[in-house]
């Protein structure tokens, strides 16, 4: 007879990661995108009950799955980062700057601080300052230099995160977006000026992918505060 693995909650339509927080510190996160209201509901519901003394997250949630899981779950709803959190976030280490280039990046930028905060990081989230209007990125430099960790949002042509990483030396994570004309190509022109930095130091996640930089963001700004 076959055992259930106890690192593993199998609920018919997905095996969900129970053990995921002691192998890397972190729970398992919820991908919404493609996924029913209910099923939503039943993971982030299960991950709690494993996780209770801390938050877990949702992201990519469709308006119907970011309903569901506030009247089922009592879960906090972001609209904008389209995501839910439930649970308490754990107490901050270190702090990261989110920053973005232009209000129009702001979902993905929101999308970062949720993940920084769900990680266990503070955040300063400085946004519309890209560098068509350069001096509003030179007013804001000295909360650059303070954070332990910056996650730069831009699309266009993507240009933000070099000019930041020339401005400082804080350990920098680029998110091309898919915000721009025609040419932009749904964020590939970002992405490929992002890969082809001249600044040293530059590291790049894919397009959109808010969340992914915040979770490196967390945890590079942790390991600066405790080591």
């Amino acid at each position: 007879m076959e055992h259930p693995d106890p690192r593993t909650a199998d609920l018919g339509f997905a095996r969900v990661d129970l053990d995921r927080a002691a192998r890397t510190g972190d729970p398992e996160v919820v991908y919404g995108a493609g996924k029913t209201p209910e099923q939503v509901v039943e993971i982030l519901r299960t991950l709690h009950q494993r996780h209770p003394d801390r938050a877990v997250l949702a992201t990519r949630l469709a308006p119907e799955a970011q309903a569901a899981v506030a009247d089922a779950l009592g879960a906090a709803v972001d609209p904008v980062s389209r995501t839910a959190t439930l649970g308490s976030p754990p107490t901050p280490r270190g702090t990261v700057a989110v920053v973005s280039a232009g209000t129009s990046d702001l979902p993905v930028a929101a999308e970062a601080a949720v993940a920084v905060r769900v990680h266990g990081a503070a955040v300063d989230l400085v946004t519309d300052v890209g560098v068509s209007g350069l001096h509003r990125l030179l007013g804001v430099r000295d909360r650059l230099e303070a954070a332990d960790c910056l996650v730069v949002v831009a699309g266009m042509e993507g240009a933000l995160p070099s000019v930041v990483g020339g401005l400082t030396g804080v350990p920098l994570v680029a998110v091309p977006t898919s915000i721009g004309y025609g040419a932009s190509f749904d964020g590939l022109a970002a992405l490929l000026a992002m890969l082809n930095s001249c600044a040293p130091g530059v590291t790049v996640v894919n397009i959109d992918n808010g969340y992914g930089a915040g979770v490196h963001a967390a945890r590079v700004a942790r390991q600066s505060v405790t080591r």
